[in-house]
């Protein structure tokens, strides 16, 4: 039989997740593919892999879609490493450096910079790592294990989990097992064991990695939640709604 293809992103918060594929059987079914979350997403609407830990906001431009497995990139609070990051406080921001590595990260922070912080500084779409940008003024949209990094460097750091807590009560989901097509039922429930086998071996998965910037078990513990239950289904929802409803007003966005 031909095997799945399944997306998966290079970052520490899907380490554990990607842990269980690996110490499980269901790791003979499936050809792993690693890149950052937004090309991950492409593929996924390329059809080029099967199912993808793909950042959310992807889902409105697939043209069928199935979220799968009971496990996802979520957090009920802060999350650590999708952060604002900025010299000066957030209403002093005039510019904001958007990453290029995820849909959600970029759709949520548009969200909230106009719904709670309520600003609208001038928005710029970047290609290449623009950290050493983030200066004066001009702030920047970090993720993954780059924001865990820029957390030492930046005065202000304004997490995206955190605000979204404060401004809906609600948790959030970053990315979540989608596939484009209906995958066999056998293969999801074994994806589904093998994903909540990796949530439950942290300890291993930490010992596995050293990764001096940040302590990672109380990454995985306090800032990563990865249970994706009924509040973030329901998140999940609102996040899409309101991705929508800020579509469909014109957005001008520069290019970097």
């Amino acid at each position: 039989m031909e095997k799945i293809k399944v997306g998966i992103v290079n970052y520490l918060n899907a380490k554990p997740l990607v842990y269980g594929l690996k110490q499980s059987s269901v790791i003979h079914d499936i050809e792993l593919i690693a890149d950052y979350p937004a090309n991950i997403a492409r593929q996924l609407l390329e059809g080029t892999i099967d199912i993808g830990l793909v950042p959310v906001a992807v889902i409105p431009h697939l043209k069928e879609h199935y979220i799968n497995t009971d496990w996802c990139i979520g957090c009920d609070g802060p999350v650590a490493s999708v952060c604002l990051f900025s010299e000066v406080p957030v209403e002093q921001i005039e510019t904001v450096l958007l990453d290029y590595q995820s849909r959600t990260s970029v759709a949520l922070a548009k969200i909230l910079l106009r719904e709670h912080w309520k600003i609208q500084p001038r928005l710029v779409d970047t290609k290449t790592d623009f950290r050493t940008d983030i200066k004066g003024t001009t702030a920047g949209v970090v993720i993954g294990d780059r924001a865990l990094e820029q957390r030492n460097k930046s005065a202000y750091v304004y997490d995206l989990g955190e605000a979204w807590k404060q401004m809906t009560g609600l948790p959030f989901v970053f990315a979540a097992w989608v596939s484009n097509k209906k995958l066999p039922d056998a293969f999801i429930a074994a994806f589904n064991q093998a994903n909540e086998a990796g949530v439950n071996m942290i300890p291993s998965v930490v010992a596995t990695t050293p990764y001096p910037v940040f302590d990672l078990h109380t990454y995985y513990t306090h800032f990563i939640n990865y249970q994706l239950d009924q509040p973030k289904r329901e998140a999940l929802q609102l996040f899409l709604a309101k991705l929508t409803e800020h579509t469909k007003e014109p957005v001008v966005m520069e290019q970097k």
